[in-house]
C-alpha cells in the first residue's frame, strides 16, 4: 500500500476516525471476542445463534479497522497544498449538464464534517477534474455509460 494515493481529510475528520480506530481496537474488539467465548461455551456451535453472529460481526469490525488504518496510514490532513489547480480540499464549482454544482473534493470520510456534498477524488466526476484549471472542459464516463462534460467555474480551498 505504500503506493497509495494519500486521501484527503479535514482535521475533523482525522480525529473522529482516528476516534473510531481506537474504539473498534480497544473496546470494541475484546468485546466482540467475550462474546464469542461466552457463545462457545454454549455447546453445539453449528445450531448456535449467538455465536455466529458474533463471529460475523468480529469480521465486520476487523475489516472496518484494517480500511481505517489504511486511510489514516495515507492520509493528506489540512488545506490543499496545490491551489493553482483543482485537487483534493478544494471546494469546486462545475457547470454539469446544464446545471451548476458545488463540492468538496475530497473522501467520502468528510461528508460527516461538512454542509457540502463530497465526491472523491477516485470517483468518475473527481478523476476527470483532477488537475483542471478555471474554465477547463473535461469529459468523463458517467456510472450509466453516459459521456459527461464538465466546466470547471471556480475552485478555493476548503476551510472548516
Amino acid at each position: 500500500m505504500a503506493d497509495q494515493e494519500p486521501t484527503w481529510l479535514t482535521q475533523e475528520a482525522f480525529d473522529r476516525l482516528t476516534a473510531e480506530l481506537e474504539y473498534l481496537q480497544t473496546e470494541k474488539r475484546p468485546e466482540i471476542v467475550k462474546r464469542i467465548e461466552i457463545a462457545r461455551d454454549e455447546g453445539d456451535l453449528k445450531e448456535n445463534g449467538g455465536y455466529h453472529a458474533a463471529r460475523e460481526e468480529q469480521g465486520k469490525n476487523e475489516g472496518r479497522i484494517a480500511q481505517l488504518k489504511a486511510l489514516l496510514a495515507n492520509a493528506h490532513v489540512g488545506e490543499a497544498t496545490d491551489t493553482s489547480k483543482v485537487g483534493p480540499g478544494m471546494v469546486v464549482t462545475v457547470t454539469l449538464a446544464g446545471d451548476d454544482m458545488k463540492f468538496l473534493l475530497g473522501s467520502r470520510e468528510v461528508a460527516a464534517t461538512t454542509d457540502l456534498d463530497v465526491y472523491s477524488e477516485k470517483s468518475p466526476l473527481g478523476s476527470a477534474i483532477l488537475g483542471a484549471v478555471e474554465g477547463e472542459t473535461r469529459h468523463y464516463t458517467a456510472p450509466n455509460g453516459n459521456d459527461m462534460e464538465v466546466v470547471v467555474k471556480s475552485f478555493v480551498p476548503y476551510e472548516a
